[in-house]
């Protein structure tokens, strides 16, 4: 949930929206902006990305919200984008229906999954060398949860045991009740790994089944940049995607971070370069342009 501080922030955000569109009112579209601005990040719309990389990106973004969407106890997907944002090329957000103080393993193993999704369709479409370095914070990410599984929240096989714990560096350290031999250190490793590869296996699977799927969300992400989650529950349902519930067929704004300026006359305005984006051809890789990719 949002804090005092928080909302407050959400509302000048949205108000600096509203400004910048010379509009009178702040209405539900542009808080909705300031939501997705201040939950995904800053629009970088001067930043061009290649047909190629754009493509890559729409279905590492397909394959974590694929996943997400069916793998048990995870929270639902709110957007799936991949207009760069932030140090992000793409950017697939979840958000709870409720705030979550403890989880279960079951959801856990979930989130594991959709962190590998990104990975794993790259790999399926594009093939094993052409896997790129995007995935890193995934990788990270689902290796940390992993771990803290296995040594601080005893959901593995060795037990409800700590085995290690944070020292002030934010390390992890060998708990103080626990002298790691190398065997036990051995064991921790060899779990963490079982943990990952079933998950890994996991997604693997959930992809290949859903390949459909996968190639109609990276076509929608294509066309439209943004997709919300009723366009991703058609996909799902094997219905057309049909176009996003804010779409207007127009030239794309500025950057968001355009400086909002005082007219003569008072009224806010926004200094806006204009862009146009060409969208080529869409082509759904072939098994022979798998291997050349």
């Amino acid at each position: 949930g949002f804090s005092g501080a928080d909302l407050a922030n959400l509302v000048n955000e949205a108000a600096l929206m509203a400004a910048r569109e010379n509009s009178k009112l702040v209405t539900m579209k542009h808080f909705e902006k300031a939501k997705d601005k201040i939950l995904m990040g800053v629009e970088r719309k001067s930043m061009v990305m290649s047909e190629e990389e754009k493509k890559l990106t729409a279905y590492h973004e397909s394959g974590h919200a694929i996943v997400g969407w069916l793998v048990p106890e995870h929270d639902p997907v709110y957007k799936v984008s991949i207009m760069p944002r932030g140090r992000a090329l793409g950017v697939t957000m979840y958000l709870p229906e409720e705030d979550s103080y403890s989880y279960s393993k079951r959801k856990l193993e979930s989130q594991l999954s959709s962190l590998y999704g990104g990975r794993v369709a790259e790999e399926m479409i594009f093939g094993e060398d052409a896997v790129t370095t995007g995935a890193s914070n995934d990788i990270e990410r689902a290796t940390q949860i992993a771990r803290n599984m296995v040594t601080k929240w005893g959901l593995s096989k060795l037990g409800p045991i700590l085995l290690e714990e944070e020292d002030e560096g934010g390390f992890m350290m060998p708990s103080k009740n626990n002298l790691i031999s190398d065997e036990l250190a051995k064991q921790i490793d060899e779990e963490i790994h079982a943990i990952i590869e079933r998950n890994y296996q996991r997604t693997e699977r959930i992809l290949k089944e859903n390949e459909d799927k996968l190639h109609a969300m990276a076509k929608a992400l294509m066309e439209f940049e943004t997709i919300d989650r009723e366009q991703v529950e058609r996909i799902m349902k094997g219905e057309p995607a049909g176009k996003p519930k804010d779409w207007q067929d127009e030239k794309p704004d500025a950057d968001e971070e355009t400086p909002v300026t005082l007219s003569e006359e008072g009224k806010a305005s926004a200094k806006t370069s204009d862009q146009t984006s060409e969208s080529s051809g869409w082509k759904t890789p072939s098994k022979e342009e798998d291997k050349d990719a």
